[in-house]
């Protein structure tokens, strides 16, 4: 018996990473009646006479997990987005934020294109930049030349398990096939009159890159608040989560209520107007959902 983690599945396959080697793998006949399914990322018990003959006994259990893509454990989603071709948009980055706040996966924002901006409108992106970093993310602005845009990443991957996500049509793919070149993922002109790229997803792979394992495979491609109800919204802002410390009612949701410490920081410029009018926006959203059955 070993332990390792799942790097593929495929085709009723799952493939294990132990000391270095991969093993092929199916699941356990039990699984599908205790209705477990192993996902990518998992981190697993398995027996094997040799490396293509082998049986996960047991999933461990997750720190997260992601439907689209279907992988689990994950560390950090690296988020890129455009200054430019697309313009860069708030309201997206923070329904991503809030999605990957939910899942307890750290973000990271990386703005590219920059070197496309008039220095107006660089400052504007600038500006955006350090209202995030003063909420506590980690913010990269890099250029429209993807091997800057790979030394400034590259760090931030050892030791990790990373999804790639954010705007469509930016250029997540040309990173991830620069950061290496083996990974040769489609990549996709901008559809020009949508305004977003088209992407082909086959199978979902961790693959070894720059002491980190990688998903090659872009993330999130449903960005509805599904899973989220009105109560964990505000979690998901970290900024309001430090404020509303000072809130008079326990649990306040920031709307209606009166005393609430997060809009008067609203009104005192502390957090950005927009941030809020986006938070309203998705409690709106989240509010008016038809019920699951």
């Amino acid at each position: 018996m070993a332990e390792g983690k799942i790097v593929k599945a495929l085709s009723g396959f799952y493939y294990v990473l132990s000391e270095g080697t991969v093993t092929q793998c199916r699941g356990r006949g039990n699984f599908r009646k205790n209705k477990i399914t192993p996902l990518v990322g998992d981190h697993v018990e398995f027996q094997a006479d040799n490396v293509t003959d082998g049986y996960i006994l047991k999933v461990f259990e997750r720190k997260n997990e992601l439907v689209r893509p279907p992988i689990a454990n994950v560390d950090q989603a690296i988020l890129v987005f455009s200054a430019s071709e697309p313009d860069f948009s708030t309201t997206l980055l923070d329904r991503f934020l809030v999605l990957i706040e939910s899942k307890e996966i750290d973000p990271l924002i990386c703005i590219t294109k920059m070197d496309l901006l008039t220095e107006e409108e660089m400052g504007r992106i600038h500006r955006y930049a350090d209202d995030y970093r003063r909420m506590g993310y980690e913010v990269l602005t890099t250029s429209s030349k993807t091997e800057q845009g790979v030394k400034e990443l590259a760090p931030y991957l050892r030791d990790k398990i990373s999804v790639f996500a954010g705007q469509s049509g930016v250029g997540k793919s040309s990173l991830l096939n620069a950061l290496d070149p083996e990974l040769d993922l489609k990549t996709a002109m901008i559809s020009s009159h949508l305004g977003r790229g088209k992407h082909t997803t086959r199978h979902v792979e961790l693959i070894h890159v720059d002491g980190g394992l990688v998903a090659d495979t872009p993330g999130f491609s449903s960005l509805d608040f599904t899973e989220l109800d009105e109560s964990d919204l505000p979690l998901c802002f970290p900024e309001m989560v430090t404020a509303s410390e000072a809130c008079k009612f326990r649990g306040c949701l920031h709307v209606n209520e009166p005393k609430c410490a997060v809009k008067e920081k609203v009104e005192a410029g502390d957090i950005p107007a927009y941030r809020y009018d986006h938070y309203l926006s998705f409690h709106q959203e989240i509010k008016e959902r038809k019920p699951r059955y």
